[in-house]
């Protein structure tokens, strides 16, 4: 197993759980030094509590990018049963970022769409640090289509810094590949739910989730542009990216009351990158109890559903305009 990686603000926990390994190797079966460790993880789980329920937003950011969270790989082999990648959008390539297929989920059949980052520097290199091109997003459209052919419900997992920027990506439409698979989701005639697993980036995320039911971790963020970004254009550099954080208010904290999702999973204590398996359960019944009220839904009834959820997102100030400015 690899070696637990701490974050800046975890280091009262790795004090408290180095102490805890110095005791255990130490093989001594005393009274008094079984006690000291039982009381020892006490403090450690207290302090991890402590420390996660107050993480800043800027602090969630990094639980959300953490080395060791599981990703959409991990929970392909933890949640479902099956998986048949299908490659390829028929018009350019296979982009590895985004990947899509056939799965099973317990009695389910589905279609998976996930974000793809990448654990090492060659993967990560493959799958572009997660930041997927138009052929990606094409991808995921006609592998939508060819479930709501066959219909079987849609997962998403979405997990991105945002939509490739390069020139090669905007050279072959990418904010047009974004829009249109927005749009498709949109009218899809089966089930669609969609699960922020870790960054929820900017129209690179949006572009896989428009769905029946939005969900997100508890320490993940979704929002229309990452902290670095929006401190780049509103302060002119990413040194102001926690106070971006802060005012962007992107985290499980907030979006739930503003409608922009519909449910958070809670995480292992200190982090799904602390307990795969044990996130990997929570949102395999997630799923499951998710798919079966959408399974009777008529499609007619879904897709106005849909439409009527996203219709409803934000807040507007009404006024009556005076004829002078309606003719300006």
């Amino acid at each position: 197993m690899a070696a637990r990686i701490y974050l800046g603000f975890e280091e009262p926990i790795e004090r408290l759980e180095k102490q805890l390994q110095e005791l255990e190797a130490k093989k001594d079966d005393s009274v008094e030094t079984q006690e000291e460790i039982r009381s020892l993880k006490r403090e450690i789980a207290d302090k991890t509590k402590s420390i996660y329920e107050n993480l800043s937003a800027w602090q969630t950011v990094e639980v959300a990018r953490h080395q060791q969270r599981p990703q959409s790989a991990d929970y392909l082999n933890l949640v479902f049963d099956e998986f048949v990648e299908l490659h390829g959008d028929r018009k350019f390539g296979d982009d590895r970022a985004l990947r899509t297929g056939f799965a099973k989920l317990d009695a389910f059949k589905v279609m998976f769409l996930g974000h793809f980052k990448g654990r090492n520097l060659k993967e990560r290199s493959e799958c572009y640090f997660g930041c997927a091109h138009p052929e990606g997003y094409r991808k995921a459209i006609t592998k939508m289509q060819l479930a709501e052919k066959y219909q079987i419900p849609v997962i998403a997992f979405i997990d991105t810094p945002g939509a490739y920027p390069g020139v090669g990506a905007e050279e072959r439409g990418q904010a047009m590949a974004v829009a249109d698979a927005m749009f498709a989701m949109s009218r899809l005639r089966t089930p669609v739910v969609c699960v922020v697993i870790g960054e929820g980036g900017s129209g690179g995320a949006l572009g896989i989730g428009v769905g029946d039911r939005i969900a997100m971790l508890q320490h993940s963020y979704y929002s229309v542009i990452s902290p670095e970004g929006c401190a780049g254009i509103l302060w002119k550099s990413h040194q102001f990216k926690e106070k971006a954080a802060d005012a962007l208010r992107f985290t499980s904290k907030y979006l739930p009351k503003f409608g922009v999702v519909d449910d958070v999973i809670e995480e292992p204590l200190g982090g799904a990158h602390r307990d795969h398996r044990q996130m990997a359960a929570r949102l395999k019944m997630y799923l499951l109890k998710t798919l079966k009220e959408l399974n009777g839904v008529e499609a007619d009834q879904l897709v106005q559903q849909r439409y009527d959820k996203f219709r409803r997102m934000g807040e507007f100030l009404e006024r009556e305009v005076s004829e002078t400015e309606a003719t300006a």
